[in-house]
């Protein structure tokens, strides 16, 4: 199998995948984002997502050492930053429970059988929760799947169980479905989503409320469908630590690489805390905004082709047709405005070049008033996190 990292957009991120594709577009949103609206406490959480282990195997993207694995899982030990179960980060991000400033969640997903062989006894050594991400049709595969019993044994000591899909579709998968039309891809949304969060449960005897996109690629019918069958916190691949007012059915994802140390290293720089720089971010570029945006001001990003986006629904009189939206660089740029959600997004379709971007976005409102203050950011971009898919 070629194992593969794609770049995309701000909603994609870091996708990630078992089996080579080409390149998907970006899908479009449309839907509400759901889960904002809780103050941020200052709490900044890693989430990691790892895939298969190997010390005898070449690295790649998608494959760590189990050496590699062991050291980061001791520098979290030595920097004392809690890893946490899901559990307690779905509580926390829900305001029902406090964690500490600083946490960590580790995840695993697909359900490579080195993660029981290879991962879990490092993970069961330093005692981490952590929870896999399982795909239906690969529980008990053969070959180099995790079987019914190992799942069992590590769900004994310390493991919980989220969703990963039915059969791990790729994008273009995705794609040739949505386009059939909307009764056949709610069907094929049944299938990846509702029957696998059926058998899990069934199988295992759990509540499957945790989903993580497989590649992180979504649509705006993604969210709804999670929505309606009980999916409460669903991951991206798109890196960036989690704080309490982010959407719940978005959350930002760091996929630890194999052959690429840099992500790892962005997880675990925690450079502020409450009332300080939040992790992840850039001096003097931070920022309160009237209204939300992705990316964040000051935020670092892992892509120079984002997809830049502001939340316009706590504007209360405001002309759609008057938006715009310029970026340092491109002028005016032609952002579309989403109804249904009141949110104005562009999807950058030339490289950034320059380290730091800056974004300008005004409006009028129904009577012809300009905005008194228009709505302006800078965000960073890590130019040596933009990843190619493996050879």
């Amino acid at each position: 199998m070629t194992n593969w990292i794609l770049v995309a957009g701000v909603w994609m991120g870091l996708a990630c995948a078992v089996l080579g594709q080409s390149e998907p577009e970006v899908a479009p949103v449309a839907a509400p984002i759901h889960g904002l609206g809780l103050p941020d406490d200052g709490v900044r959480v890693s989430v990691l997502g790892y895939h298969d282990f190997s010390d005898t195997e070449r690295e790649t993207a998608m494959r760590i050492s189990t050496s590699k694995f062991r050291k980061q899982m001791e520098v979290i030990r030595k920097m004392e930053i809690p890893v946490i179960p899901m559990a307690d980060f779905v509580a926390w991000k829900n305001g029902e429970k406090m964690i500490p400033e600083k946490a960590i969640v580790i995840t695993l997903d697909d359900g490579w059988k080195s993660v029981y062989t290879d991962a879990y006894p490092v993970l069961k050594e330093f005692g981490f929760p952590f929870t896999i991400y399982l795909y239906k049709n690969y529980v008990d595969g053969g070959g180099k799947a995790l079987t019914t019993r190992m799942i069992k044994e590590m769900m004994a000591n310390g493991a919980t169980i989220g969703s990963h899909s039915t059969t791990h579709p790729f994008p273009q998968t995705v794609k040739k479905y949505r386009k059939a039309g909307p009764e056949a891809y709610d069907k094929f949304l049944d299938k990846e989503m509702v029957e696998s969060k059926r058998f899990l449960e069934e199988k295992f005897k759990i509540v499957a409320n945790t989903f993580a996109y497989p590649g992180g690629y979504f649509t705006a019918e993604m969210l709804t469908k999670a929505n309606e069958v009980g999916y409460t916190h669903l991951f991206t691949v798109q890196p960036g630590k989690v704080k309490r007012s982010l959407a719940n059915n978005i959350l930002p994802r760091y996929v630890i690489l194999g052959n690429h140390d840099r992500i790892f290293e962005f997880a675990m720089s925690f450079r502020g805390s409450q009332g300080s720089m939040p992790a992840g971010t850039i001096a003097g570029l931070m920022k309160e905004l009237a209204h939300p945006v992705i990316p964040q001001p000051g935020a670092i990003i892992n892509t120079r082709l984002p997809e830049i986006f502001v939340d316009v629904s706590a504007v209360e009189d405001i002309d759609p047709e008057t938006l715009k939206m310029q970026i340092a660089g491109f002028g005016e740029v032609p952002a579309n405005y989403v109804s249904e959600a009141k949110t104005f997004l562009w999807r950058v379709n030339r490289r950034l070049r320059q380290p730091v971007c800056q974004v300008q976005v005004t409006w009028k409102d129904t009577s012809g008033k300009e905005t008194e203050t228009p709505l302006k950011w800078s965000f960073q971009i890590d130019r040596e996190a933009s990843y190619q898919p493996d050879e």
